[in-house]
């Protein structure tokens, strides 16, 4: 299948823990996303749906096997790796961290400092923000 979605452009990369994260380009317009559009950072497809309106903007970035979908936003300065799981309508912007297996889904938000890892799950119209970490089997 192919991505007409978006493009990892090669001359624009950060190196995250070992690993090499491409920034992205939108191919065409979809959501609030438009053609020409820079996003932020993931490390290979695998990472970002092509199919849906999921989206990483400005200095964010996704690695590891985490998966963004739906119509799932990740901005800001945020981090999303390992297996996490980011989908549905939710939101991690600002300084927040979703990592190790947890899930952020539905209409949650995280955000402000917020860390969200283990096994922890954050749905429905949930909020984590400020300095709150919320991880291991919550």
């Amino acid at each position: 299948m192919t991505n007409d979605k978006y493009e990892l452009l090669p001359d624009q990369t950060i190196g995250v823990r070992g690993h090499k994260l491409f920034r992205i380009r939108a191919l065409r317009d979809f959501g609030r996303v438009k053609a020409g559009e820079e996003g932020g950072f993931i490390e290979r497809e695998k990472n970002l749906s092509t199919e849906d309106d999921a989206w990483v903007s400005d200095n964010a970035w996704v690695s590891d096997n985490a998966w963004v979908s739906g119509d799932a936003r990740v901005s800001g300065n945020a981090r999303v790796y390992d297996n996490a799981l980011v989908s549905g309508n939710a939101c991690v912007f600002d300084n927040a961290w979703v990592f190790d297996n947890a899930l952020v889904s539905g209409n949650a938000w995280a955000y402000g400092n917020a860390q969200v890892s283990g096994n922890a799950w954050v749905s429905g119209d949930a909020r984590v923000s400020g300095n709150e970490k919320l991880n291991t089997n919550a």
